[in-house]
C-alpha cells in the first residue's frame, strides 16, 4: 500500500456532482482496502478509484448526477477510465490523471 500523506483538516471526502471544468489537484488517494484506493479532488470530491485487478492497477472513473446517483465510468476524469498503472504510486497517479 502506498504511503498516503495525512489530509489537511479542511479535507472532507464528498460524493456528489462535480461541475464541468478542470479537476482541482492535487488528487488525494484514500485507502479503502489492500486492493482499492479512492481518488478524490483536493477539495474532497470523489472522482474514481484505483483498483488492483490481477497484477495491474486500473483507474475506474466515477461521476454523480444532480440527484447524487452514481455514474460508473463518468465524471470529470471519464477520459482516463481504465488507465493502467504498475503500482499505486501517488505522484504518478496524480500526474497522469490530471494530464489527461
Amino acid at each position: 500500500m502506498p504511503h498516503t500523506p495525512p489530509q489537511s483538516p479542511d479535507f472532507t471526502p464528498t460524493f456528489a456532482l462535480v461541475p464541468p471544468g478542470p479537476v482541482p489537484g492535487p488528487l488525494q488517494l484514500l485507502p479503502v482496502n489492500a486492493d482499492v484506493l479512492a481518488v478524490h479532488t483536493a477539495d474532497g470530491a470523489h472522482v474514481g478509484s484505483l483498483k488492483k485487478i490481477g497484477a495491474v492497477w486500473k483507474f475506474k472513473a466515477m461521476g454523480y448526477d444532480a440527484a447524487g446517483g452514481m455514474e460508473p465510468g463518468g465524471g470529470p476524469l471519464t477520459d482516463q477510465h481504465n488507465m493502467q498503472f504498475t503500482a499505486p504510486d501517488a505522484a504518478e497517479v496524480r500526474a497522469r490523471l490530471l494530464a489527461g
